[in-house]
């Protein structure tokens, strides 16, 4: 559960846009390889950042991802929790997000 929601001092509409909770055991974060490798690879720099070098940090990180254990199970929690930023399971956020959009199109269809 979010912070604010369970110390119940959050805003009404920041209560209303919180992301979905991920409830499941996290143990396999402890197996991630991304967690002895550098962050910056896997999320983007506070700056600006060129088409070019943003293409070759996440190549670099999804080059991590491919080789990790528990990579379905870290896709599986971005995808549940909705994270926005960064490359999560081998995907980064516009691959998730149609990932995300093509599962509910299927689901409606």
């Amino acid at each position: 559960m979010s912070a604010a929601r369970s110390a119940g001092t959050g805003s009404r509409a920041a209560t209303a846009v919180s992301r979905p909770t991920w409830d499941e055991d996290v143990a396999w974060q402890d197996r991630a390889l991304c967690r002895g490798a550098n962050p910056d690879l896997f999320f983007p720099p506070q700056t600006f950042e060129k088409k070019e070098e943003r293409e070759v940090r996440e190549a670099q990180a999804k080059a991590v991802c491919a080789q990790c254990p528990v990579r379905l199970q870290c896709l599986e929690y971005a995808l549940t929790t909705r994270e926005p930023f960064g490359v999560w399971g081998g995907l980064n956020e516009t691959e998730r997000r149609r990932l995300q959009e093509r599962s509910a199109q299927r689901a409606a269809g």
